[in-house]
């Protein structure tokens, strides 16, 4: 038995518990803003509003206080959303013990002082000092998860020794766990696809959607290179894999498909999914600007070259 931290009592927090309990692991949950899910943890019957299921009784939930660190965890679960991985970077910094990290949260993180993007381990590594990091990622939907359908994911670390530890803590017979060393690739390719998953639901038929699933494929794999990642790992379930369950069913392609139809982000929000959150809009908001900076920087580079070129 290991004792497990989950930082983060969401949708795919609180459903990752369910494997972690099924392995006989003392598993605790805590929730440090959200009072949704706070009120939902601490309830009797731990009845989640969220995957509308009561969360298994063994589940212990603790109000979240940076003391909780001091107990002896064996492995601590990072499922924040995109917006609290700067707050849970500070929090874990000083922690001297080297207790393995899990980090399910996906997205990438602009980093001002540096001008370059980085993944969440990149961050919490190079920022805070977090060390001994481990990332899972893949074709996973919360409520399925807690409803012990089919899930295959994958654990990528430097390491194989670790991931491998880590898949024995969490695997089950239907949650199954593949491996890579392909960190940065892994962490790319699970934090891009929500943007285009939002794209291939905004196509208006069948047809359409094909033709884009397509054409991201064909940017996710540079994207994946650009940012010194394995491109094969895009034909693995962090990349092609986790595209299609985002775009056959998650949010963000759910969100895609309202702007297809001609509505406003603020509006669909508004209208259709106000409660829900939208990861590919909060992951455009934080790298758009540098991309667009870089594309203009490029552009006015190429107007510059061509204004040079005689055509006479």
């Amino acid at each position: 038995m290991k004792k497990i931290l989950i930082i983060g009592g969401g949708a795919m927090g609180s459903a990752f518990s369910i494997p972690c309990l099924e392995n006989n692991n003392k598993v605790t949950i805590t929730e440090p803003y959200n009072k949704a899910f706070i009120k939902d943890l601490s309830s009797k019957k731990k009845f989640h509003s969220t995957l509308k299921i009561n969360l298994p009784k063994k589940l212990i939930f603790k109000s979240y206080s940076n003391k909780i660190f001091n107990e002896n965890f064996d492995l601590i679960v990072i499922a924040l959303s995109l917006p609290g991985i700067n707050f849970i970077g500070r929090e874990l910094k000083n922690i001297k013990n080297k207790i393995p990290i899990l980090i399910l949260t996906k997205g990438l993180k602009f980093d001002k002082k540096k001008n370059k993007i980085l993944t969440i381990s990149e961050l919490l590594s190079k920022n805070y000092n977090v060390k001994n990091l481990t990332v899972l990622k893949g074709p996973c939907l919360a409520k399925e998860l807690a409803n012990k359908k089919f899930t295959n994911v994958v654990v990528a670390n430097k390491n194989i020794k670790i991931a491998k530890w880590i898949r024995n803590q969490i695997a089950t017979k239907y949650y199954k766990v593949e491996f890579s060393k392909d960190v940065v690739g892994v962490e790319i390719c699970s934090a891009i696809k929500n943007i285009y998953s939002m794209i291939i639901g905004a196509g208006q038929n069948l047809n359409m959607s094909s033709s884009l699933f397509q054409k991201s494929i064909i940017e996710i794999k540079y994207l994946t290179k650009y940012f010194k990642g394995d491109d094969t790992t895009v034909f693995g379930l962090a990349g092609i894999g986790d595209l299609y369950v985002s775009a056959a069913g998650g949010r963000n392609s759910k969100m895609g498909y309202y702007l297809g139809k001609g509505y406003t982000f603020v509006k669909a929000k508004k209208k259709f999914m106000f409660k829900e959150t939208v990861e590919g809009e909060k992951l455009a908001r934080e790298i758009g600007p540098y991309i667009l900076k870089k594309i203009k920087k490029k552009q006015n580079s190429f107007d510059e070259q061509l204004s040079q070129i005689s055509f006479k």
